[in-house]
């Protein structure tokens, strides 16, 4: 009797909440705020010429199904001229490639994003264009531009579609602790860094982040991948309030992380705002075990879990969500594809709570000062006993 009674308050609970879901999107103008969007996956432009390229007398791993364990055993078997041809003939896939040596990636990388650039800028003078297009077109070469400055790091970068980006801050390859920022909606190539609501972007996260565990932790070799690595929700849409693009996104962040371990790079924290926590609740039972330390989720709308068991990760989880935040009123149920499931900071989930002083809203909770900051920080170091 007490289970058909546990059964049905749970189906009660879930009925109720998705009318609240409903009242929620019609109440903010919701769904009809956003855009769909079409979710970047497979390896990136080029992966048909690498496959074509014979010119080492033997393949060259299939970007699109080589484990990174295996790309690193390759490019671990060649010269250093080999290697330096490859990124040069292939950037995009080089550059791309979970597995490959992360200084051959900065190459890669940098060789296209200076091709991307000068392409927009083709774009950007074409008389067949509109003045719209020319417009997009400069905006897109000033992104890249921007990340081709002196002293950034660039892990991966996509041009497709909205493009997506990785890039590292401090020097991974000596780096004793290590965290990767995931984060949620509307976050492209031309938010990856902003001036508005800096610590709401992958850059402004991961650069303060770093900063405190710089500021907790003087002696300790640190780096931060800020990760834009999927493609995101655009607004209030059908694309926030389902895992579609999240789906499309984990085996993404999967594959970067188990190409982290396969290059040698200590398991890190993964800090996952937002939407994004539903891209590592889906992706984290794709990684080996181990590779993850941490998993930290905040400003969540749920992972698509319903506790921390069903995770099935070995990395201890914690979970953050402070009083301000909107996101708090967003119910959490998962109910014919909408809504994202149980309430992280659930008791009753099972992860371990952060405490969030001084944090603002949805998108402050890696500001300087607040209380947030320095838990996640003292996380990413290993420093459990500071978590207070």
């Amino acid at each position: 009797m007490s289970v058909l009674r546990t059964a049905a308050l749970r189906s009660k609970r879930t009925l109720i909440a998705a009318g609240l879901a409903v009242a929620v999107a019609a109440g903010t103008g919701g769904w009809a705020a956003g855009s769909a969007q079409t979710a970047v996956t497979g390896p990136a432009p080029g992966a048909a010429a690498w496959r074509a390229d014979h010119t080492l007398g033997r393949p060259l791993p299939d970007p699109a199904t080589a484990s990174p364990a295996s790309v690193a055993r390759f490019f671990a078997s060649l010269t250093g001229a080999q290697r330096h041809a490859l990124a040069a003939r292939h950037p995009l896939t080089v550059g791309n490639l979970d597995g490959a040596p992360v200084p051959l990636r900065y190459e890669a990388n940098s060789r296209a994003l200076k091709a991307e650039r000068n392409h927009q800028l083709t774009l950007a003078g074409d008389p067949a264009g509109t003045l719209q297009d020319h417009q997009q077109a400069r905006k897109a070469a000033a992104h890249c531009a921007e990340l081709l400055a002196p002293g950034r790091r660039i892990l991966a970068f996509d041009p497709r579609g909205r493009g997506q980006v990785a890039e590292v801050h401090g020097e991974i390859t000596t780096a004793q602790r290590v965290a990767v920022v995931v984060p949620g909606s509307d976050i492209d190539l031309g938010s990856f860094d902003r001036a508005r609501d800096p610590y709401g972007t992958p850059t402004g996260m991961a650069t303060s982040l770093r900063r405190q565990m710089t500021a907790t932790a003087p002696h300790t070799r640190t780096a931060v991948i800020a990760w834009a690595g999927y493609t995101t929700p655009v607004g209030l849409g059908p694309d926030a309030a389902t895992g579609r693009l999240a789906e499309a996104g984990a085996p993404r962040l999967a594959r970067l992380l188990t190409g982290l371990a396969a290059t040698g790079v200590p398991a890190p924290a993964v800090l996952c705002h937002s939407y994004g926590s539903v891209v590592c609740g889906l992706a984290v039972s794709q990684t080996g075990r181990g590779d993850i330390a941490d998993l930290i989720v905040f400003a969540s709308p749920g992972m698509r879990r319903d506790s921390v068991a069903e995770l099935g990760t070995s990395a201890r989880v914690w979970a953050a969500r402070d009083a301000s935040d909107w996101i708090g009123d967003v119910p959490n149920v998962e109910f014919l594809g909408l809504g994202h499931g149980e309430d992280p900071t659930d008791p009753a989930f099972g992860a371990r709570r952060v405490p969030t002083e001084r944090a603002e809203g949805h998108t402050g909770y890696l500001a300087p000062g607040t209380g947030s900051l320095r838990n996640f920080a003292a996380i990413a170091l290993g420093r459990y006993g500071e978590v207070r």
